[in-house]
């Protein structure tokens, strides 16, 4: 495999990672921001700290689960090429 080639997957690897940890942290940290001081002055900053701290784990924990989700959904979905 050439260099330029094994940089672009691991690129992809991590973009695959940090989208969806991005968004899901952010939403999960706004609700739980809001549930938890009520609609006040200061939520934003509040939410602002809760997700910088949850994107925290959720980045790392989403890179180490995501192998094993693929292999897991390959195993319950029947690929295109299968089907023919």
């Amino acid at each position: 495999m050439s260099p330029l080639l094994r940089r672009s997957l691991n690129v992809r690897i991590l973009a695959v990672g940090a989208l969806p940890s991005r968004q899901m942290s952010s939403l999960v940290s706004a609700v739980s921001a809001a549930a938890n001081s009520g609609f006040r002055a200061d939520l934003f900053s509040l939410w602002m700290k809760a997700w910088g701290i949850s994107w925290l784990v959720a980045f790392p924990s989403l890179l180490l689960v995501l192998p094993l989700v693929r292999v897991i959904v390959a195993a319950i979905v029947q690929s295109p090429q299968a089907r023919r």
